[in-house]
């Protein structure tokens, strides 16, 4: 007999996807004990294990992968042989669809005209307090993507529009936005993505200014500069378009809960997790917290079954929404606020977190998918 810690080690499977494994009934343990409430798992449920693993990557629902397995060690394998056909069936019809609707819509990217942008024709310079521009910087990096395939994600856009400076990243499962005030520039409206490692550089000199003293920023076609008085951090911006994140961050008003950073956190960390079965950026499932929030203006980090029991009683408003984990550590520490606020829309819409000083500086996360 294993326990589920020796099982989720031999599996591959972590302990809380064998719990939720329990719970959906798909990997039953062998036994629990009555009195601990440990479970323990026969010997040749490990391979039951690895195998539902393999299910679950190919993208089997859960209802047809109990039946996998409760027919897998049966003398008659025509019930599994016929599951996996019709799930592959699925899978191909799938792909089929999806690659018509790929081509319509890239027929539909070549035929329409990009529209002609005018050349920057002359350098366009700004000054801005170096404690801003250094707030801005550390509210978004964490955001910015690292994905090889999408290489328009992989920096920082600075937006630069009458006397603001707002500076964005996305790696589309998160967003940052941030403003600081700029002066010098009264021209058109301009916009230059500096790469990830130019925008740690940039970051890194103004650790050597204090206060709110000015910074020089300039963007001279694609080279962009910043400097503070005899240094500076210069590259090029990347040649490519950033995403319209205007259109992203327009967000229905939702239930706000104002909330104390430091014991957030630490509910965050020693609170229930759950295991999401969809993959996260890396490909791997991650850790998940569930919140719910309440009329008073709580929030709390749910355990396995109170979401549903939220719903089931017929609370007003979002009854939970479920984020990763670790993105929700990190927003919370781009906030540097003891205080923050937590905006829920419905479960399926970003949870944004916002400055009660300065909600023009937030990120966006967006929901994970909860089975069941």
């Amino acid at each position: 007999m294993r326990s589920i810690g020796e099982m989720a080690r031999d599996s591959g499977l972590s302990v809380s996807a064998l719990r939720f494994y329990d719970r959906a009934g798909v990997l039953v343990p062998a036994w629990v004990d009555p009195v601990s409430g440990y479970r323990w798992y026969g010997p040749d449920q490990c391979e039951e294990a690895r195998l539902l693993t393999r299910l679950r990557r190919a993208g089997m629902p859960l209802p047809d992968i109990r039946l996998v397995l409760a027919g897998w060690s049966g003398a008659d394998t025509d019930l599994v042989r016929k599951l996996l056909e019709a799930h592959l069936r699925r899978l191909e019809l799938g792909l089929s669809d999806a690659r018509s609707e790929f081509s319509a819509v890239r027929a539909l990217l070549e035929g329409r005209e990009k529209p002609m942008t005018s050349p920057r024709t002359a350098a366009v310079r700004l000054t801005v307090p170096a404690a801003e521009l250094a707030a801005a910087l550390d509210a978004v990096r964490f955001a910015a993507g690292t994905d090889p395939e999408l290489p328009m994600l992989g920096g920082v856009l600075f937006d630069i529009e009458g006397e603001a400076l707002r500076v964005v990243a996305t790696d589309r499962y998160r967003m940052a936005v941030a403003r600081a005030r700029a002066t010098g520039h009264d021209g058109a409206r301009e916009q230059v993505i500096v790469p990830a490692p130019l925008a740690d550089a940039m970051r890194a000199l103004l650790s050597g200014e204090d206060g709110d003293g000015p910074v020089r920023l300039s963007v001279d076609g694609d080279r962009v500069t910043l400097e503070a008085g005899d240094r500076q951090a210069a590259g090029q911006g990347l040649d490519h378009d950033f995403p319209d994140y205007r259109r992203l961050v327009r967000l229905p008003a939702g239930r706000r809960a104002v909330v104390d950073v430091p014991a957030f956190r630490e509910a965050l960390e020693t609170g229930p997790v759950r295991t999401s079965e969809t993959p996260g950026p890396d490909g791997t499932p991650c850790d998940l917290s569930v919140l719910r929030p309440a009329a008073d203006g709580t929030v709390t980090v749910c355990a396995d079954g109170e979401e549903r029991e939220a719903g089931e009683a017929g609370n007003d408003g979002p009854n939970h929404v479920a984020v990763n984990r670790e993105f929700l550590l990190h927003a919370l520490d781009a906030g540097a606020r003891d205080r923050l606020v937590l905006e829920f829309g419905a479960p399926t819409a970003p949870l944004a977190v916002r400055r009660p000083d300065a909600e023009d500086t937030f990120s966006l996360l967006m929901p994970v998918r909860l089975e069941n």
